[in-house]
C-alpha cells in the first residue's frame, strides 16, 4: 500500500529505527474499511514511452528515474529488498496481522491484460467523477472559515436523506483518513499524501496532513465528495506518488514506517465510495418531461410545465404556455408541489388548461412512479370536513402559523385550505396540503408549544382565544386524531447550520441555521438576516441540504447578507420578500409584481412552497412542550 511512496520522495532516506518499526496498534472496530496490506499491491502501465514498472514493488514510472544501470528498481529501498527482502516481509507480516516470517517472497505481479482491465476502470471512473463533481466555488465567502471562526457546528449529512449520500454516508467522522493532494511540495508533478479528518460540517472535511500531530497550520477544508479524496490506497493502485509535505518532510527517516505505524487498524473511506457518490447524484427526471405544478399567480391551481434543467435534483421549471421561458418556478424533484400530468383530475383539483392545443415536440409527460408518494389515509369514517378550523403554516409568508379552515375536501387526502381573514372571495387564493403534511395542525397546537399564533385579520378581540373563536365563528376544530403526529429522530439541533432554499424565492439556496425545534417542525433563519424573514420548515424536507451541497452539486450558494446589503433599499431577492411579507399582512395585495388581466380579481399571488410532507417512521405527541 505505501510501496508508492520511495520512488518520488524528496527524502531518499530509507533507515528507521526498530521501535517505529515494530509498534503495534490496535485495530478499530467500525463499518468503515480497516487500513491492510495483503502484498498484492499494483500500478497499471498507461502505455507512455520511456514509462518502466519496478519488479519489487510493481511502481510504474519514468524509466530515467529508475535506480541502477539496468532501471529494474524504483529506488534503493526496492533495490536492497529484492534480494534480502526480510524487512518487506515484516512490514506486510505486520499489515496482515501476523508474526514476521524468517523466510520473504519476491511479491507476484499480476497478468499484463489484468493490469490494462483495472486500468482502463481506473481512467473510466476518473471521468465520470470530472462529470458529476464540478465545484462552484462562492465568491468572498468560505464554509471553512465560516465555521472555523465562529465555532460553528453543521447538521450531519445522516440528517438529509434526500441529499447524495444521505442514506449510505455510514460511519465517516474525525479520525477517518484519505489520500489527498499535497500542496505543500515543491515537486512539478501532482503528489499525494494521506491525511486525517479532524472535523467535519456537512459534506466538508477540515482535514490534517500526517505526520503535524498537534500543529494546524496547513490544516484545510475539502468536500469529502470531491474528486480529489481518495481512500487510503488508492495512491497505490492508482501509480500515483506518496510525497510527505515539505513543512515535516525531514521529521522522520523512514516515512514508510511512519504510515505502516499509524495506519494500520485505522479507518479510511469504502473503495467504492466514489461510485456511491456518483449513483446518488443520478435523477430520474430529465429535461423535457411535462409535470403539474402549482399556478404561482393562483394558489388555488396547477399547470403544465416541462422541466428545463435539473441542478443537484432541484428542477427548474418553466410553464408550458410561456414563449420565452421566462416564467418558471423552481423546486426539489421531491417537492409536494409537482405532480404527473393528470393528477389533478384525479382528485378534483383545480387545473389551468393549457392553449396549447398539442404537446410540442420532445415533450413527454414524467412517468407517476418517479413523484413523491404520500401516505394513504382512510377517509371512510371519520374525516376531516368543509368548515373545519385548524392551524397552518401560511404558504404566503412562512414566518407564520395561522388561523385557518378546511375550504375543500379532496379525494385521496388532499384538502384546500384557507387563511381565515384574508382569503378572495372566489377562493383564488386556497392552498392544497395533504392530509398528512406536517404543515397543518390541530386547533391549540402553537399555543401549547409556546409559538405566536397569527389570528385572522381584522380579528379585533387580543389575545385570541381558540374557545371564544369557534363560539363566534359557529365552527368545529378539526379531530386531533386526524393529524400527522409522526415525528422521526431527525438528528438536528438548535444551532446547527446547512443550507437552506429561501421558499419565498425558491430558485435561491442561503446559509442558514436551526433556531428552533418543536417536535418535527424547524425554525430556519437566514443568516445575516433579521428574524421577520425565517421560515417554518419541516425536518424532512427536500428543500434543506448539509453544508458543502451547492458546491458539490454546481448550483450557487446565497452568503450571510453583509449589513450594508440589510440597510439598502436595493430591488435584491430579499427585499422583494420583505414587502411580500408586509403586503401579506395588510391587504396581501403586492402592487410591487407586475399585473395581468387575466388573473382573477386582477391580483396576482406569489406562491412560496410550505414544508414537505414527506413520511416519517417515529412518533410522538403533540402535546408535548418540547422547547429545546
Amino acid at each position: 500500500m505505501f510501496d508508492g511512496y520511495d520512488s518520488c520522495s524528496e527524502d531518499t532516506s530509507s533507515s528507521s529505527s526498530s521501535d517505529e518499526s515494530e509498534e503495534e496498534v490496535a485495530p478499530l472496530p467500525s463499518s468503515l474499511p480497516i487500513i491492510k496490506n495483503n502484498g498484492q499491491v499494483y500500478t497499471y502501465p498507461d502505455g507512455k514511452s520511456g514509462m518502466a514498472t519496478c519488479e519489487m514493488c510493481g511502481m510504474v514510472g519514468v524509466r530515467d528515474a529508475f535506480y541502477s544501470k539496468t532501471k529494474r528498481f524504483c529506488s534503493v529501498s526496492c533495490s536492497r529488498s529484492y534480494s534480502s527482502n526480510s524487512k518487506k516481509a515484516s512490514i506486510l507480516a505486520r499489515l496482515q496481522g501476523k508474526p514476521p516470517t524468517k523466510k520473504a517472497k519476491v511479491l507476484q505481479k499480476q497478468p499484463l491484460v489484468a493490469k490494462l482491465a483495472a486500468y482502463a476502470q481506473y481512467q473510466a471512473t476518473l471521468q465520470n467523477q470530472a462529470k458529476t463533481k464540478a465545484a462552484v466555488p462562492v465568491e468572498g465567502f468560505s464554509w471553512g472559515n465560516y465555521i472555523n471562526s465562529n465555532s460553528f457546528t453543521a447538521a450531519p449529512v445522516t440528517c438529509f436523506r434526500h441529499a447524495p449520500m444521505g442514506t449510505c454516508w455510514g460511519d465517516i467522522s474525525e479520525g477517518v483518513r484519505v489520500e489527498v493532494p499535497n500542496t505543500d511540495c515543491s515537486l512539478p508533478t501532482k503528489v499525494f499524501w494521506i491525511a486525517g479528518i479532524v472535523k467535519l460540517a456537512g459534506y466538508n472535511a477540515l482535514l490534517r496532513y500526517e505526520g503535524f500531530e498537534n500543529d494546524s497550520s496547513l490544516d484545510f477544508w475539502c468536500n469529502v465528495c470531491g474528486s480529489d479524496i481518495h481512500p487510503v490506497g488508492w495512491c497505490a493502485t492508482s501509480g500515483k506518488p506518496l510525497v510527505p509535505p515539505r513543512t515535516i518532510q525531514h521529521k522522520y527517516t523512514n516515512w514508510k514506517a511512519f504510515l505502516v505505524k499509524r495506519l494500520t487498524g485505522a479507518k479510511t473511506l469504502p473503495p467504492d465510495f466514489s461510485q456511491k457518490v456518483s449513483e446518488s447524484m443520478q435523477y430520474p427526471f430529465k429535461t423535457a418531461m411535462r409535470v403539474e405544478v402549482v399556478d404561482k399567480t393562483h394558489l388555488c391551481r396547477t399547470r403544465v410545465a416541462v422541466v428545463e434543467s435539473v441542478i443537484g435534483g432541484r428542477l427548474r421549471l418553466v410553464y408550458e404556455e410561456s414563449e420565452d421561458k421566462s416564467d418558471d418556478f423552481w423546486c426539489h424533484m421531491y417537492s409536494p408541489l409537482i405532480h404527473h400530468v393528470g393528477w389533478s383530475r384525479s382528485i378534483g383539483h383545480r387545473f389551468k388548461r393549457s392553449d396549447l392545443t398539442k404537446k410540442q415536440d420532445g415533450h413527454f409527460d414524467a412517468p407517476p412512479h418517479l413523484f413523491l408518494k404520500v401516505k394513504e389515509v382512510d377517509s371512510a369514517g371519520e374525516w376531516f370536513k368543509e368548515g373545519m378550523k385548524l392551524e397552518a403554516i401560511d404558504p404566503l409568508n412562512l414566518s407564520a402559523i395561522c388561523v385557518a379552515t378546511i375550504r375543500k375536501v379532496l379525494a385521496d387526502g388532499y384538502l384546500m385550505i384557507g387563511i381565515d381573514g384574508s382569503e378572495a372571495a372566489d377562493g383564488s387564493d386556497w392552498f392544497c396540503y395533504h392530509a398528512t403534511s406536517p404543515s397543518i395542525f390541530p386547533v391549540g397546537f402553537c399555543e401549547i408549544n409556546m409559538i405566536e399564533l397569527t389570528p385572522p385579520r381584522g380579528y379585533a378581540k387580543l389575545p385570541f382565544k381558540w374557545f371564544d373563536y369557534l363560539r363566534e365563528t359557529d365552527s368545529i376544530a378539526a379531530p386531533v386524531k386526524l393529524f400527522n403526529k409522526e415525528v422521526p429522530n431527525h438528528g438536528f439541533h438548535v444551532g446547527m447550520k446547512l443550507e437552506a432554499v429561501d421558499l419565498m424565492e425558491p430558485r435561491l439556496v442561503c446559509v442558514a441555521t436551526v433556531t428552533r425545534i418543536i417536535h418535527r417542525l424547524l425554525r430556519i433563519h437566514f443568516d445575516g438576516w433579521e428574524e421577520e424573514y425565517d421560515q417554518w420548515v419541516d425536518c424532512e424536507s427536500p428543500d434543506l441540504y448539509p453544508v458543502g451541497w451547492c458546491q458539490l452539486t454546481g448550483y450557487q450558494l446565497q452568503p450571510p447578507a453583509p449589513q450594508s446589503s440589510r440597510d439598502s433599499q436595493s430591488s435584491s431577492s430579499k427585499q422583494k420578500k420583505k414587502a411580500k411579507s408586509q403586503q401579506y399582512k395588510g391587504h396581501k395585495k403586492m402592487p410591487s409584481l407586475q399585473l395581468k388581466e387575466e388573473l382573477l380579481d386582477g391580483e396576482e399571488y406569489s406562491f412560496l412552497q410550505g414544508a414537505s410532507d414527506q413520511e416519517s417512521n417515529g412518533s410522538a405527541s403533540y402535546y408535548i412542550k418540547q422547547e429545546p
